[in-house]
């Protein structure tokens, strides 16, 4: 008599050399969906990222048919409580801001169907690329539930009646309609999607990682301030990165009409 097979990881996590990690969703029988241990191994993964010093980019990608179908319906069901679910939306909304606290850009590899808290993952990532056929939505609604925490970041996204409009029927989208609206950067066939992916990566690795990580901070830091403060913010950290070396290098270089020796 054999042993059994351990159990596949919820969670794949490669990183390469060039400090690229990827998150692979890897639940695609259940369409990646994000129930507490799947939430749990990627706050653990996530935090695993923001620990090293040579990570440079993040790709969140799955397996399957599907990106991500949202939250564990089944499991919420089972566990009729306020605290249970309290419990389960703060450890949802705690993974969904490491990934914007990240120092490094995080991408959306979508391949399929992104729905509800699928969707709220897409739109938390920094950039996101989706394969032609590839659909979103927020469609907690049509089990009663408004998709009030997916709307946080999507509203941070698209505007604000296309966003309603998603939430109040929980029609979806087309890869399409996303890019249109400023879900994701891109769409390209199936086929393509990881050349795609790797072009931004290339894009980022191409830049220093100093000024990346400044950048993205502020960037979202700003966002939340009226315009007084946010120019101030930004004027601010604009001076910071200005007195790095490799600012003070990439500007000469510039004079110069060279490379930046941080390019080499």
């Amino acid at each position: 008599m054999t042993d059994a097979a351990p159990p596949e990881p919820l969670v794949l996590h490669r990183r390469d050399a060039r400090g690229v990690h990827v998150l692979t969703l890897n639940q695609p029988r259940a369409f990646n969906v994000l129930s507490e241990a799947v939430l749990g191994e990627l706050q653990r993964q996530i935090d695993a990222v923001a620990a090293d010093q040579g990570a440079r980019v993040l790709i969140v990608a799955a397996e399957g048919r599907a990106f991500c179908a949202g939250h564990d319906l089944k499991q919420m069901k089972a566990n009729p409580r306020l605290d249970y679910y309290q419990g389960l939306f703060a450890q949802c909304s705690r993974m969904m801001l490491s990934l914007l606290r990240l120092p490094v850009p995080v991408i959306a590899r979508v391949q399929g169907l992104a729905t509800a808290a699928g969707c709220q993952l897409v739109a938390q990532c920094d950039l996101a690329v989706a394969a032609e056929g590839a659909r979103f939505g927020v469609n907690g609604i049509d089990v009663g539930l408004f998709c009030a925490t997916p709307s946080v970041p999507l509203v941070r996204n698209v505007l604000p009646k296309q966003a309603m409009e998603m939430l109040l029927t929980g029609g979806f989208i087309t890869a399409e309609e996303a890019r249109a609206r400023g879900l994701v950067n891109r769409v390209v066939p199936a086929a393509e999607l990881d050349r795609a992916v790797e072009e931004l990566v290339a894009a980022i690795l191409a830049k220093p990682r100093e000024a990346i990580a400044s950048g993205k901070d502020v960037f979202y830091r700003q966002r939340e301030l009226g315009i007084e403060a946010a120019y101030q913010l930004a004027g601010q950290a604009m001076a910071c990165n200005m007195m790095l070396d490799l600012a003070q290098e990439g500007v000469q270089a510039f004079i110069d009409k060279r490379e930046p020796a941080w390019r080499r």
